[in-house]
Order: C-alpha cells, then sequence, then structure tokens
C-alpha cells in the first residue's frame, strides 16, 4: 500500500472479523501514534514502531504530526486463522494492546517481506506459496499474542520504564549495553530483559536493533552521508551498518535513499 499524505494523519478505523497487521517500510510520519479509543480514552497515545497490528473489532485512533509518502505492507488475517491457535482467543488488555503497536518480531518481519515479494514477483506455485506463508504469518502472529498473554501480570515493565528505553535508543550514539538500560531503569538485567519480553512481547535485543533500523531509515531521507550516518549510529564501520541494514529490510542502506529520492522526483 503506497500512500501520500499532504496532512498530518487523524483517523479512526476498525476491522471486524479481521486482524490488520502493518508493517512500515519507509519511516513513519513524524510522531505516529495510535489509541485504542474504545478502551483508553481519547487522551492516550502510543507510539506506532514499524510492526503494529489492530485486533478484529477494536477500533484504532491514528494520529501523526506531519504528512508525506508512506509504503506499508498490509495484511488481513481472518480472525478464525489465528485465534484457532490461541485456543478461541485471547483477552485484550492494557498491557497487550501497548504490545501490539510496537511489534519487533524478526519472525513477523520475515514473513510480510516474503509475502509481498512473492506476490509482486510470483514464480511457478505463486498462488499455493503465498497462502502457505500467509499460513506461516497467521501462526507467528498467535505466537507472538499469546507470548503476551502467557507471561505473569505483574511481571511487565512499569510504562515510564518502557519510555526511558525507547528516549535512550532514540538518541543516537552507540547501542546502550543492557547493563545501561538496567541502571537507567535501576533494576537487575535479569529483570529488564524478563519484564521487557512480557510487556512488549520480544527480546530487548531486537527491540534495539530494529529501533537503530528505524532511525537508519529517516536519516537516509537527508543528505548526510551514509558514512556518518553509519558511525553516528554507533556501528563500527559502513559495511556492518549495511549488513544490519540488508538483512532487516531487504536492500543496502544506497538502495533505500535511491527508492526515497525517486518518490521526491
Amino acid at each position: 500500500m503506497r500512500l501520500h499524505l499532504d496532512q498530518p494523519t487523524n483517523r479512526v478505523f476498525r476491522r471486524d472479523g479481521h486482524y490488520w497487521l502493518d508493517m512500515c517500510l519507509t519511516p513513519r510520519p513524524e510522531k505516529a501514534r495510535g489509541c485504542f479509543r474504545d478502551r483508553w480514552g481519547p487522551h492516550r497515545f502510543e507510539r506506532l514502531g514499524e510492526i503494529f497490528l489492530v485486533p478484529p473489532g477494536e477500533a484504532i485512533h491514528v494520529r501523526s504530526d506531519r504528512g508525506g509518502d508512506q509504503a506499508s505492507i498490509v495484511c488481513e488475517i481472518k480472525a478464525e486463522a489465528i485465534d484457532r491457535w490461541l485456543d478461541g482467543g485471547i483477552q485484550w488488555t492494557d498491557r497487550r494492546l501497548e504490545a501490539v503497536l510496537d511489534i519487533a518480531n524478526p519472525h513477523i518481519r520475515s514473513c510480510l517481506f516474503r509475502l509481498a515479494e512473492e506476490v509482486n514477483n510470483p514464480g511457478p506455485g505463486g498462488k499455493m506459496l503465498a497462502e502457505m506463508i500467509a499460513g506461516q504469518l497467521a501462526i507467528e502472529v498467535a505466537r507472538y499474542c499469546r507470548a503476551i498473554a502467557e507471561g505473569p501480570i505483574a511481571g511487565g515493565l512499569a510504562s515510564w520504564r518502557l519510555r526511558l528505553i525507547d528516549e535512550k535508543l532514540h538518541q543516537g550514539g552507540a547501542a546502550p549495553t543492557l547493563e545501561d538500560l538496567a541502571a537507567l531503569c535501576n533494576i537487575s538485567v535479569r529483570q529488564l530483559t524478563r519484564g521487557f519480553r512480557t510487556s512488549r512481547g520480544c527480546s530487548i535485543g531486537d527491540h534495539i536493533a530494529q529501533t537503530r533500523i528505524e532511525m537508519a531509515k529517516r536519516q537516509l531521507g537527508s543528505d548526510e552521508s551514509i558514512k556518518a550516518i553509519a558511525f553516528g549510529l554507533g556501528f563500527a564501520s559502513p559495511s556492518s551498518f549495511a549488513f544490519a541494514f540488508r538483512r532487516a529490510t531487504g536492500s543496502t542502506p544506497s538502495q533505500f535513499r535511491q527508492r526515497q529520492l525517486r518518490k521526491v522526483r
């Protein structure tokens, strides 16, 4: 899905009977955030990550501070295709709703990339392969949701600790160590890693890596050199940056920048 947004986003949508899964291929608009308005009230908005999920029947209010061009892989999955792996579904608590707005799960990301590739460039047996990838995607989403559901309710990190972590990661420079983040939150490394997975449904390592890639995407839209971006994000060399970026996005930093420039022209 490709969009050109002349104005900041401010809309509400709901999908009855379907899960809505969205992975942004370009940087999300500035301060993109979402609110499950029927659950949280009108004033609580949480940051939208590279991948977010809207459960069936839940109304989400999406806002951003700016418009612009945006490209996403969007997949609507029938509720029964996922719920069959969840013993009929799960209860969407506050903690779980917050976790699905920023999904840093490499298996879900990989399935979405592979599905989009097969749809855009089908080969022999393409329809069957696309159905198989979609089936795997449904299972991966169910596993992600179940991982959140199975964590102890009191085992997650407080929202203020999650905000401190995100603020630290967006400062740039070398990626903070687990010890740095644990000290920031005034907890042990074990509490940090276990609590973060319970809160967000992914490892804190995956979240750190994906945050750096999101920052790189935004910076690649500027005139700054790729070498400067690599060192500014704390990578040891431009080649290590290129390797990490390609593994996460399927393209090199140069290829990503060229696509961005073509869109502007």
